[in-house]
C-alpha cells in the first residue's frame, strides 16, 4: 500500500476490491484522470462562484468517486476537499437543501478517522455551531419563513459527530463559556445546553490535552448528574456524553467512585416493574436512557485493577435475568414470583409498556457483547493509528472476558426461546462465541442436540439453529480455546437433515440456512486415509479425518431429502384446481433456499463426492418429467446449481440428453403451429435453459446444437414453449457475454490440497483471493453476434414489415417477436455500446464543464459490428407509434416495449433492482458470518468474491449525471406519450421508467416539464381525462423520490405551481370525479412534504475561494477575466432569482383573481402561496394585501392559512431594535467569585422581583435594567450581555409616511372598523366543538400587530375585548385569551406611559373574564397567562402579578373557580422560576392557613402549586441556598399541626365533603393530611432533588393509612397514601440517607398495626430494587435489611409472614445477600421447631416459628425459578417433610411445589440430572401425588 505508484502520491485508502477486477490494470489511470477532472472543475466552479449547477454537479461526482475508488487521493487533497466542503457547508445564507448535500459528502470524507490526525486537520467549531443554531433552533421556522428538509437535524448531528474530532484544543473552554449561562435547571433551555454539550464537546484528545478538554467539565457535570433525580429530559444527554467520554478515554478517567451510582441508575432507567402495585411516574417511561450509549459506557468501565464494574454487571444481570424467560413474556412480575396476578384493569396498558420494555431489555442483551467485541478488537487487533491506545493495565484480559461471558450467558440462554428475541439472542451468542467459545458454545450445543431429538417443539429447533448459525465460524475454525468444537460439525449436519421437512415451512428454511452456513465453512472432502499418510496429526485431527468419511453419505442423504421435498410440492398436491400456474410466495422462498443450499453443498464437495452427487441429480432429473411451474423449477434450479460447480462434467451429461430429446420431438413439422405441446418437450427445454447458466467457455463445445434448438423453438407457436426458448436464449447469451467469477469454493485452487481439515473455517485472504474470472473471449463474442444475426435480425425485419403494412402480424405473433427482442437485449446488453449522439443543447447555463464520465466496464466495444442497440431503438419507436395509432388496447405489447425502452437506456449488464437486493443480502450474510474480533476483512472467500462482483456491477450502474442526448430526448417523449395513455397499467409502468430516466440524465427535467404542463393547460382542449391524470402522476413521481412538482429550481417551480392552479380551468377536470380530486390532493401534499426553501441569494465566501485556489494550483483553470465574470454573474443570478420569486408570487395571485377558478384550486393556490414566505426577501405588497383580505374570507381553511401567513408577514415587517452591551457587575456592584457559583446570590439580587422597587413611575421605570431571559445570571453570566436599550428614546409610533408599502396595507385594514368587526366575529366563532384550544398562530398574529404598530389599533379593539370578556361562551373567552396574550407580549418594548395605560384597562378586563371561567376555558386562561409571562422580566409585569395574587382562594365562585384561579396564577409564576421569590413567599403564607380545604379539586391544585413553590429549593452542587421558600421549614410547621394523628395506631377518614364548622384538632389534621398527600404525589416526579429527610418525617403517618389490598372502593385518602408510598419507595437514595430510611422502617416494623408492618415490606422491595447497587456498596446496611426481613418473617400476623417470605425470595433472587450456610441453618432450625402434640391448644408461637422456617425455605426455592443450584434438592426434600403439618404450613408447601413444577417444567430433562435417584422418586411422588390435588 505504501508504494508510490504511477499516480505519484500515496493514496489515503483505496477500495481493495478494485484490484481484483479482471480489468484492474485500467483503473489506476481512470481514477487519476477522474480525480484531476473533479479537482479542476470543482475548484473552477467555486472560483467562478457558481454554486448551481457547477458546484452541485461536481460534488455529486466526488461522491460517486468515493463510492467507486474509496479515498484514492493524497492526504493533501483529502484535507483540501474537507476544508472546501467545510467552508461550503457553513456559508451563511446557503439554501437548506444544498447545505444538506454538502454535509452528506463531508460526512463521507471524514468517515475514516484514522486517516487524518488532529495535527493534519483542525476545524473551527464556531461556524458549525452557528449553522446548527440557525437550523435546529430556527427563530423563523415556526412562522413558516423558512422550510428545512425533514432529515436536516439528523444529518447535521452526524456532521458534528464527524467534525468534533478535529476541533482545536482551546474549543472546550470556549464552548463551556458559551453554554454555562444556559445551565438553569428550571428552564427548558437546560435541555439545549446539555444536548449541545453532548454533541459538540470533543473527547478524543492526546493525554497531554486532557486538562484542556474534559478536565474542565468532568467534575462539574458529574456532580450535577449525581445530585439530580427523577430523570429530567436532559439527563439522557448527559449520560450519552459520559458514555462517549468513557469509551474514548479508557484508563484515563477514574470511574470507580461512581460505579454503584452508575449501575443503580442504569437499572432504574430500565423501568422494570417490581412489587405488587407499582406506580411508575410517567416521565420515567419517556426519558429513559439510550441503550446504545449505556452499552458503550458499561463496556468502557470493564477491566482494570480488580475489575469492579464486572461485579456490578454480574449483579445487574442476575437481578434482571428472569425478565428474559419466555414464560414471562408480557407483564413480568419478575422479582416476586408469587405476585403473578395482575388486576385486570391495568392489563392492556401494561402490555403496551411491556413490549417497549422487552425490546429495551433485548437490545441491551444484543448490543452488550457486540460492544465488548469492538473494544477487544480495538485493544488487540486494530491497526495502530494516531488515536491514543488503551493503557496496558486497563486492557481486558482473557479472565475478564470469561467473567463477562459468565455474567451474561444465563440471561442469553433464557432469551433464546423468548417470543420476540431469538434473533437478538443469536446475535449476542455470536459475539460471545468470538470472545470465549469454550463458555458460549457448549450450552447451546446441548440445547441444539436436545431440540433435534424432540418432535413436539419445532420452535426450539428453529431458535437453537438460529443461534448455531451465528456461532458457526467460532465452532469450526481451529481454535486454541475450544479445539473440541470441530468434532460436532458432522453430528450437527447429519442431525439437521430431518429438518428438510415439506410440512413445516419455517423449519425447512432455517435448516437450509444452517446447512448452507456450515458447508460454506467446511470443505466436504473425505480424508479418512490421511492419518496413514501423515504421522504428525494430533488426536483431534485424526478423529476429524476419520469422521470426514461420512461426508459422502451426508451429501447423498441431503439430496434424497431435497428430492422428497420436491416430490411433495407438485401442483397436484399443493394447489386446488382453481389456482393459476404461478408460484406462491412461500414456494418461491423454498425454491430459493433449496437452490442456494444445493449450490453451496456441491461447490464445497471434493471431485469424487461431486461425481456421485451429479449422477444422482442427473438421474432424478431425467427419469421423471416434471411440470414446468413448481417442482420443475426446483429441479431445474438444482441441476443449474450442480452444473455451475464443474461445468465441463455436468454439461457432458445434460446438454446431449436434452438436445436429443428436444430435436427428436421438434423434428415433426406439425408441431410449429400447435398451441399446447408435449410436457416432455417443455421439461427438457426448461432443464436446458437452466443448465446453460454456466461458464460460457464450456458452452462453445455445444454451439451447433444450441443454435439449432434456438432457431427451432423460438418460433414455436406454443406460448410456454417459446417463453422457455427465449429464456434459454437469454441465459446462453449472458453466459457468453458477461464478466463473472466462475467458482466460489472456500479455498482457492480446489480441495486437492493435502489436508483439507486444516482449511475448516478459514477466512479468505483479500491479497491472495485467486478469483477465476470469465471474460468473454473473441470466439464467444463471435458466437453472440452470430446468434443475434440469426435470431434478432429477422425479428426486427418482421416488425419493420408489420409497421409499413407489407406483412401485418397478429397480436400473438407481435408479442412473440417482442419477447425475442427483449431477451436478446437483456442477454447481450453488456456487449452493445450505449446509445450515443449529439446532446440536447442549452438546458442550463454554466461556466463549468458538466460532461459525463465514462467508466470502463471490462468491454471494448467493437465498432465494426452492427450496433443492435441503435437498430432496436429505431424499430421500437416506429412500432410504438404504429401501435398507439392502430391498436392502443394491445397493452401486452406495450408492456414489453416499455421494458425494452428501459433496457435500451439503462442496461449495461446489470439491473439496479437486482443489484440492490444482492447488496442487501450480501450485507446480511456478512453480518451473520463476520468475525468482528479480528476485523481486517477476514470474511469467507465466497463472500469476498461476491463483493468483488458487486463492485463490478456497481460500476455498470453508476449513471446519475449522464449527459442528456437527443436519442434520450426522443425516448423520454415516447415514455411521456405512454405515461398519458388510456390504460392505467401502461401509464403506471411508463411513469416508473420515466421517473428513473429523469433521475439519470442531468437536467432532463427542464426539457420535459414544459411538455407535461402542455397537457395540463386549459388551452390544450384535445386532451382526455386519462392524459390529464397521467400528466399529474408524472409530476407526482414515485413514492420515495423527489416529485417533479417540488424541484428546487426557480424556472420549474415558477412554471409548475401556477400551471397546477390553472389546470382547474381545464375542460378535463371535473371535481365530481373523486380520483382526480384525490390526485390533486396528493400532489399538493407531496409538495408540502418535500418543500424546502429555495435559495435566492447565493454568495461564495472569500475563504471558499482561497481553498479552491489551493486545490486548483496545479493547473490554473480560471483566468482573471473569468473570475470577474463569475462575480458579475453571481450578482445577476441573485437579482434574476429575486425577480423569478416575485413573478411566481404574482402568477399565483393572478390565478386567484380568476373568478372561474373552482374553490378547490383557490385553496390550493393559497396553500402554495403561503410556502413562499421567506426571511431573506419581503413578500410582495400584493400578496400582503391578499392575505390581509383573506383574514375575513368566507372559507374557514383560507382564514386559517391567512392567520399563520400574517404572523410571518408581521415578522418580516418587524423593525430592528437597538441593543446595548452591559456588565452585570456594574449594576450590582458585586463581582462573581472565581469558579462556578450558581443560585441566588448578591450578584444577581437585582434581577429579583422586589415589592419595594417596582417601577410605578416614569423615573423608576427608566432607572431599572430589564433582562428578559429568565435563565441568565442563575448559573453564570453570558460572555457579553446584550439588553434592549431603554424604550423612551424610540419614536413612539411609526408615522404613516415612513411606513413601507406592506406596512401601510396592514395599517389601513386594521384601522378600518368594519374590517375589525368582521375579523372579531370570525375569530370568536367555534371551530370544532369541544376540541378547540388556545391557538398559538392567532397569538403570534396579535403579538406581531402590537409589537409593530404599538397601541394604534387598541381603540378599535377595546370595545370588542370588553364585550367578549363579559361573554361566558368558550369561543369568546378563547378569543380574549389569544388577544390578551398577544397584547402583553407585544407590549414588551412600549414606553412606560403606554404600558401604564394598557394595564389600567387590562386588569379590570382580565378580572371580569376570570369571573366567567369555566371547565372548558380554564386551561386556555392558564396557557394565556403562561404565554404572556414567558421570557419576560417579571418587574415589567408587576401589574399582572399583583392582580393575580389578590385573593385566589376567596371561595366566592365555588371550589371550581378557586382551583382555576390558582391554576392561572401558577401558570404565570412557573414561567418566572427563581426570579419571583418574594411572590412565592407571599403565596405560601397565604396558602398555609388554607391547607385544610374540603374540596378535592382545590386540594389537588394546592398540591401542584406547592410543588412549584418548592421546586426552586434544590440541593445541586455549587448552588447557594435559595431565597425562595424552603421545604424543611414548611414540613416542620405541618408536622406540628399533624400532632393529633401521630399518636393513633391507624387513621381513618371521618371527614366527609361537607363544610361543617367542625373545629376539633383531629378533623382539621385529617383535612390537612389530605392536602399534604396531594403535594407529595405531585412532587414525586417533578422536582429535581427529593428532600428525603423531610419525607421520612411523614413516613410513619403514611404507613398507618395505607391499606394492604388493592381495592377501588377505598376512599381517596387511602388511595393517595398508597400511591405516595409507592412513588417514595422508588426514589433515588444517597449514601447519607440510607441509615435514616432504615431506621424509619425498623420503627414501623414494630408498629401495633399489621397493615403498617405489611407496608414496610412492600416499601422495602421496591426501595432495594431501585437502589440495588448503592445499597450493596454499604454491607452494614445490607445486614440490617436482612435482619429486618427475618424479624418480619416471624410476625404473628399470617399476611405479614407471607409477604416477608415473598420479599426474602426477591432479595435472594437479586443476590442482594447470599444464601449462605448460616441463613440456611437458621431457616432449617426454625422449620424444625417442635409442635406440642396436643392437637387442641397449639402453641401459637411455635406454629409461627415453624411456619416462618417453612416460608423461608420456600423463598429459597422460589428465588431460583429457572435453574437448580446445588442446595436446592436437599431443601426440597426438607420441605416435603412438612406436607402433613397443620395449616397454614401445608398450604405454603403445596403452593411452593406447584410453582416449582411450573417454572422448572421447560428444562426438566436438564434439571433432573441434579437430583439423586432417591430424591427423584420422592419428588415425582410429591409433584403428582394425590395430596398435590387434594
Amino acid at each position: 500500500m505504501t508504494v508510490e505508484r504511477d499516480a505519484g502520491f500515496v493514496p489515503q485508502k483505496e477500495i481493495v476490491y478494485n484490484k481484483l477486477l479482471p480489468y484492474s490494470d485500467r483503473l489506476d489511470l481512470e481514477a487519476t484522470e477522474l480525480l484531476a477532472e473533479i479537482k479542476a472543475n470543482l475548484s473552477r466552479a467555486v472560483l467562478v462562484r457558481e454554486l448551481w449547477p457547477g458546484v452541485a454537479f461536481w460534488t455529486r461526482k466526488l461522491f460517486s468517486f468515493l463510492k467507486l475508488y474509496g479515498r484514492r487521493f493524497s492526504k493533501d487533497d483529502h484535507i483540501l476537499f474537507i476544508k472546501l466542503l467545510y467552508e461550503l457547508v457553513t456559508l451563511p445564507d446557503l439554501e437548506p437543501h444544498m447545505m444538506q448535500s454538502y454535509a452528506r459528502l463531508l460526512i463521507q470524507l471524514l468517515k475514516k478517522k484514522e486517516l487524518l490526525s488532529r495535527d493534519d486537520l483542525q476545524l473551527p467549531w464556531r461556524p458549525l455551531y452557528d449553522l446548527y443554531e440557525r437550523v435546529v433552533y430556527s427563530k423563523t421556522e415556526h412562522l413558516g419563513l423558512i422550510w428545512f428538509p425533514n432529515s436536516v437535524d439528523h444529518i447535521l448531528k452526524a456532521l458534528i459527530k464527524s467534525c468534533r474530532l478535529y476541533f482545536p484544543a482551546s474549543s472546550t473552554e470556549e464552548m463551556l463559556t458559551e453554554w454555562r449561562p444556559l445551565l438553569c435547571v428550571f428552564d427548558v433551555v437546560m435541555q439545549k445546553a446539555v444536548s449541545n454539550m453532548e454533541l459538540f464537546l470533543p473527547t478524543i484528545m492526546p493525554p497531554g490535552e486532557h486538562s484542556q478538554s474534559f478536565g474542565l467539565w468532568f467534575d462539574e457535570l458529574m456532580t450535577l448528574w449525581m445530585s439530580v433525580q427523577n430523570q429530567p429530559s436532559w439527563e439522557g444527554h448527559l449520560v450519552n456524553l459520559f458514555a462517549r467520554l468513557a469509551n474514548d478515554n479508557i484508563g484515563y478517567v477514574d470511574w470507580t467512585p461512581y460505579i454503584p451510582t452508575i449501575f443503580t441508575r442504569i437499572l432504574r432507567s430500565l423501568n422494570l416493574p417490581v412489587g405488587v402495585s407499582q406506580m411508575v411516574a410517567p416521565r420515567y417511561l419517556t426519558n429513559s436512557y439510550d441503550i446504545g450509549h449505556l452499552v458503550l459506557w458499561i463496556t468502557a468501565l470493564l477491566g482494570g485493577e480488580g475489575n469492579p464494574a464486572q461485579k456490578q454487571l454480574t449483579c445487574l444481570f442476575n437481578s434482571i435475568a428472569s425478565f428474559y424467560h419466555p414464560s414471562n413474556h408480557g407483564r413480568w412480575q419478575a422479582s416476586l414470583p408469587s405476585l403473578r396476578f395482575l388486576s385486570r384493569v391495568g392489563f392492556t396498558t401494561a402490555l403496551m409498556s411491556d413490549v417497549r420494555l422487552q425490546s429495551r431489555l433485548m437490545r441491551l442483551l444484543q448490543r452488550l457483547p457486540a460492544s465488548v467485541v469492538r473494544r477487544v478488537h480495538r485493544e488487540r487487533h486494530a491497526a495502530p493509528c494516531w488515536i491514543t491506545l488503551v493503557p496496558e493495565s486497563q486492557r481486558l484480559t482473557d479472565e475478564d472476558l470469561q467473567e463477562f461471558t459468565r455474567s451474561i450467558i444465563g440471561a442469553t440462554l433464557l432469551a433464546m426461546f423468548s417470543k420476540t428475541g431469538s434473533t437478538d439472542a443469536a446475535y449476542a451468542l455470536q459475539n460471545l462465541a468470538l470472545l470465549t467459545p469454550e463458555l458460549a458454545i457448549p450450552p447451546v450445543l446441548e440445547k441444539t442436540y436436545a431440540a433435534m431429538e424432540t418432535l413436539t417443539e419445532p420452535h426450539t429447533l428453529t431458535a437453537t439453529l438460529t443461534c448455531m448459525i451465528g456461532m458457526a465460524r467460532s465452532l469450526v475454525s481451529a481454535n486454541s480455546h475450544y479445539p473440541e468444537g470441530r468434532a460436532h460439525v458432522l453430528p450437527l449436519l447429519v442431525g439437521s437433515l430431518p429438518g428438510v421437512d415439506p410440512n413445516d415451512f419455517s423449519k425447512c428454511m432455517i435448516t437450509f440456512q444452517f446447512i448452507a452456513t456450515f458447508t460454506t465453512l467446511v470443505p466436504l472432502v473425505d480424508c479418512s486415509s490421511a492419518p496413514s499418510r501423515h504421522g504428525h496429526l494430533s488426536e483431534v485431527e485424526k478423529d476429524l479425518c476419520f469422521a470426514s468419511a461420512q461426508f459422502e453419505d451426508f451429501v447423498l442423504q441431503f439430496l434424497d431429502r431435497c428430492f422428497a421435498l420436491i416430490d411433495s410440492s407438485t401442483p397436484e398436491q399443493t394447489r386446488d384446481e382453481m389456482e393459476t400456474d404461478t408460484q406462491t410466495h412461500l414456494e418461491s422462498l423454498v425454491e430459493l433456499g433449496l437452490s442456494s443450499t444445493v449450490s453451496t453443498v456441491l461447490t464445497q464437495c471434493s471431485t469424487e463426492i461431486y461425481k456421485v452427487a451429479l449422477e444422482k441429480v442427473f438421474n432424478f432429473a431425467t427419469s421423471n418429467i416434471f411440470e414446468t411451474c413448481v417442482s420443475g423449477r426446483m429441479v431445474a434450479d438444482m441441476c443449474r446449481a450442480a452444473a455451475k460447480c464443474h461445468p465441463a462434467e455436468s454439461l457432458r451429461l445434460f446438454v446431449p440428453h436434452c438436445c436429443s430429446v428436444i430435436l427428436h420431438i421438434t423434428d415433426n413439422e406439425d408441431l410449429q403451429g400447435e398451441v399446447e405441446l408435449d410436457k416432455e418437450l417443455l421439461w427438457n427445454l426448461q432443464l436446458l435453459s437452466e443448465v446453460t447458466r454456466v461458464d460460457g467457455e464450456q458452452l462453445l463445445k455445444y454451439r451447433g446444437d444450441l443454435e439449432r434448438i434456438l432457431c427451432k423453438c423460438v418460433r414455436l407457436r406454443c406460448k410456454r414453449a417459446y417463453a422457455l426458448a427465449c429464456s434459454l436464449l437469454e441465459h446462453t447469451l449472458r453466459s457468453l457475454s458477461l464478466i463473472y467469477p466462475t467458482e466460489y469454493r472456500s479455498t482457492p485452487g480446489g480441495f486437492d490440497a493435502d489436508l483439507p481439515i486444516r482449511d475448516w473455517g478459514r477466512a479468505g485472504d483479500v491479497s491472495a483471493l485467486g478469483v477465476c474470472w470469465h471474460v468473454p473471449s473473441r470466439e464467444e463474442e463471435n458466437f453472440v453476434f452470430q446468434l443475434l444475426s440469426r435470431l434478432l435480425q429477422p425479428e426486427l425485419r418482421r416488425m419493420g414489415a408489420h409497421v409499413s403494412g407489407d406483412v401485418p402480424m397478429s397480436r400473438e405473433e407481435l408479442l412473440q417477436s417482442l419477447a425475442v427482442v427483449q431477451h436478446c437485449l437483456v442477454g447481450a446488453g453488456s456487449l452493445l455500446p450505449p446509445l450515443d449522439g449529439p446532446h440536447v443543447p442549452d438546458l442550463v447555463p454554466s461556466m463549468v464543464n458538466l460532461g459525463e464520465i465514462k467508466l470502463h466496464i471490462g468491454v471494448d466495444y467493437d465498432d465494426s459490428r452492427e450496433n443492435y442497440r441503435e437498430s432496436i431503438c429505431q424499430t421500437m419507436r416506429l412500432l410504438l407509434h404504429h401501435i398507439l395509432e392502430h391498436s392502443e388496447d394491445d397493452t401486452k405489447s406495450l408492456f414489453v416495449i416499455i421494458k425494452i425502452i428501459s433496457d435500451l437506456m439503462f442496461f449495461q449488464g446489470a439491473h439496479k433492482k437486482e443489484f440492490d437486493s444482492r447488496w442487501k443480502s450480501f450485507t446480511l450474510v456478512k453480518k451473520s458470518m463476520e468475525n468482528r474480533l479480528q476485523g481486517k476483512k477476514k470474511h469467507i472467500r465466497a463472500l469476498l468474491i461476491d463483493r468483488v462482483l458487486l463492485q463490478d456491477e456497481m460500476r455498470k450502474l453508476v449513471v446519475e449525471g449522464s449527459e442528456y442526448k437527443v436519442v434520450h430526448q426522443e425516448l423520454l417523449c415516447n415514455l411521456l406519450l405512454l405515461s398519458t395513455s388510456a390504460y392505467s397499467q401502461v401509464r403506471s409502468r411508463a411513469q416508473n421508467v420515466l421517473t428513473a430516466a429523469l433521475g439519470t440524465y442531468s437536467f432532463s427535467y427542464r426539457d420535459l416539464i414544459p411538455r407535461i404542463l402542455q397537457l395540463l393547460s386549459p388551452q390544450h382542449t384535445a386532451g382526455t381525462r386519462q392524459q390529464f391524470k397521467g400528466a399529474l402522476y408524472c409530476l407526482l413521481g414515485v413514492h420515495s423520490g423527489a416529485a417533479m412538482a417540488s424541484l428546487r429550481d426557480w424556472d420549474c417551480v415558477g412554471e409548475v405551481w401556477p400551471a397546477l392552479v390553472r389546470c382547474g380551468l381545464s375542460a378535463a377536470v371535473s371535481l365530481e370525479e373523486p380520483s382526480i380530486g384525490r390526485l390533486l390532493d396528493d400532489v399538493v401534499d407531496r409538495i408540502h412534504r418535500q418543500h424546502d426553501t429555495i435559495g435566492i441569494y447565493f454568495t461564495v465566501s472569500e475563504a471558499c475561494v482561497e481553498v479552491a485556489n489551493r486545490i486548483a494550483q496545479s493547473d490554473n483553470p480560471a483566468s482573471a477575466e473569468e473570475l470577474k465574470e463569475g462575480l458579475q454573474r453571481q450578482r445577476i443570478r441573485n437579482v434574476v432569482a429575486a425577480r423569478k420569486y416575485e413573478k411566481l408570487v404574482n402568477d399565483l395571485l393572478d390565478c386567484l383573481e380568476d373568478r372561474d377558478l373552482p374553490w378547490k384550486f383557490e385553496h390550493m393556490a393559497t396553500d402554495l402561496l403561503v410556502l413562499q414566505l421567506r426571511d431573506d426577501h419581503p413578500l410582495p405588497p400584493d400578496a400582503v394585501l391578499y392575505f390581509t383580505q383573506s383574514l375575513i374570507h368566507d372559507s374557514l381553511s383560507i382564514r386559517k392559512v391567512a392567520i399563520s401567513a400574517m404572523a410571518g408577514i408581521l415578522k418580516q415587517l418587524k423593525r430592528p431594535r437597538k441593543k446595548i452591551s452591559m456588565k452585570p457587575s456594574d449594576i450590582s456592584g458585586v463581582e462573581d467569585p472565581e469558579g462556578v457559583c450558581a443560585g441566588d446570590r448578591e450578584a444577581n439580587r437585582w434581577l429579583q422581583y422586589g415589592g419595594a422597587s417596582l417601577p410605578q413611575s416614569q423615573e423608576q421605570w427608566d432607572s431599572l435594567h430589564y433582562v428578559e431571559k429568565t435563565h441568565w445570571g442563575y448559573y453564570s453570566w453570558p460572555r457579553e450581555m446584550m439588553i434592549h436599550a431603554a424604550s423612551e428614546n424610540l419614536k413612539d409610533d411609526l408615522p404613516y409616511e415612513e411606513m413601507s408599502e406592506g406596512e401601510k396595507i396592514v395599517f389601513e385594514y386594521f384601522s378600518d372598523p368594519e374590517f375589525i368587526d368582521q375579523l372579531m366575529e370570525f375569530l370568536s366563532l367555534e371551530d370544532r366543538k369541544g376540541k378547540d384550544s388556545f391557538n398559538p398562530r392567532r397569538f403570534c398574529l396579535f403579538k406581531g400587530l402590537f409589537r409593530n404598530y404599538g397601541e394604534a389599533f387598541l381603540p378599535l379593539l377595546w370595545p370588542h375585548l370588553a364585550h367578549l370578556a363579559d361573554d361566558p361562551h368558550e369561543s369568546s373567552q378563547r378569543c380574549v385569551c389569544e388577544i390578551t396574550a398577544g397584547l402583553i407580549r407585544g407590549s414588551k418594548l412600549w414606553s412606560f406611559s403606554k404600558v401604564d395605560r394598557l394595564w389600567r384597562g387590562l386588569c379590570p378586563l382580565i378580572r371580569t373574564a376570570l369571573t366567567h371561567i369555566t371547565v372548558e376555558t380554564y386551561s386556555d386562561w392558564g396557557t394565556c397567562i403562561a404565554t404572556a409571562c414567558e421570557g419576560r422580566d417579571p418587574r415589567k409585569l408587576h401589574w399582572l402579578f399583583e392582580m393575580l395574587m389578590e385573593s385566589p382562594l376567596s371561595g366566592e365562585g365555588g371550589s371550581f373557580r378557586d382551583a382555576s384561579l390558582l391554576y392561572v396564577l401558577q401558570g404565570g409564576l412557573a414561567q418566572q422560576q427563581w426570579r419571583v421569590s418574594e411572590l412565592l413567599h407571599r403565596l405560601l403564607a397565604y396558602l398555609e392557613p388554607k391547607l385544610t380545604q374540603v374540596y378535592k379539586n382545590v386540594r389537588e391544585r394546592i398540591g401542584s402549586v406547592l410543588t412549584y413553590i418548592f421546586m426552586i429549593d434544590v440541593a445541586l452542587p455549587n448552588t447557594r441556598p435559595t431565597s425562595s421558600p424552603h421545604v424543611a421549614e414548611f414540613v416542620t410547621r405541618v408536622l406540628e399541626r399533624l400532632k393529633p394523628l401521630t399518636s393513633e395506631p391507624e387513621i381513618h377518614n371521618h371527614v366527609h365533603e361537607e363544610n361543617t364548622p367542625e373545629t376539633d384538632e383531629r378533623t382539621q389534621a385529617v383535612k390537612l393530611l389530605k392536602t399534604v398527600l396531594k403535594w407529595l404525589m405531585v412532587s414525586a416526579g417533578r422536582t429535581f432533588t427529593t428532600p428525603v429527610r423531610q419525607q421520612l418525617q411523614l413516613l410513619p403517618l403514611l404507613f398507618k393509612i395505607a391499606p394492604v389490598e388493592i381495592d377501588e372502593n377505598y376512599d381517596e385518602m387511602k388511595q393517595d397514601a398508597r400511591t405516595c408510598l409507592s412513588l417514595m419507595s422508588q426514589g433515588l437514595l444517597y449514601f447519607e440517607h440510607i441509615p435514616l430510611v432504615l431506621t424509619a422502617l425498623e420503627e414501623m416494623a414494630v408498629s401495633r398495626s399489621w397493615h403498617a408492618r405489611f407496608s414496610v415490606l412492600t416499601y422495602l422491595q421496591i426501595m432495594v430494587f431501585y437502589n440495588l447497587f448503592t445499597l450493596l456498596s454499604v454491607p452494614a446496611e445490607v445486614l440490617r435489611i436482612r435482619k429486618l426481613v427475618i424479624q418480619l418473617l416471624l410476625d404473628e400476623q399470617l399476611e405479614v409472614r407471607d409477604m416477608a417470605g415473598t420479599t426474602l425470595s426477591g432479595l435472594l433472587q437479586c443476590q442482594f445477600f447470599p444464601l449462605d450456610s448460616s441463613l440456611q441453618t437458621q431457616l432449617q432450625t426454625l422449620s424444625q421447631t417442635r409442635l406440642p402434640r396436643a392437637r387442641g391448644e397449639l402453641a401459637s408461637t411455635d406454629l409461627v416459628r415453624r411456619h416462618a422456617g417453612v416460608l423461608g425455605l420456600s423463598a429459597c426455592i422460589l428465588s431460583s425459578p429457572y435453574d437448580v443450584p446445588d442446595w436446592m434438592p436437599q431443601i426440597l426434600m426438607d420441605l416435603s417433610d412438612h406436607l402433613n403439618d397443620p395449616q397454614p404450613i401445608e398450604l405454603t408447601v403445596k403452593k411452593t411445589l406447584s410453582e416449582f413444577r411450573r417454572t422448572h417444567h421447560d428444562n426438566w430433562q436438564e434439571h433432573r440430572q441434579r437430583f439423586t435417584d432417591d430424591q427423584l422418586l420422592v419428588l415425582t411422588d410429591l409433584l403428582v401425588s394425590p395430596c398435590y390435588y387434594a
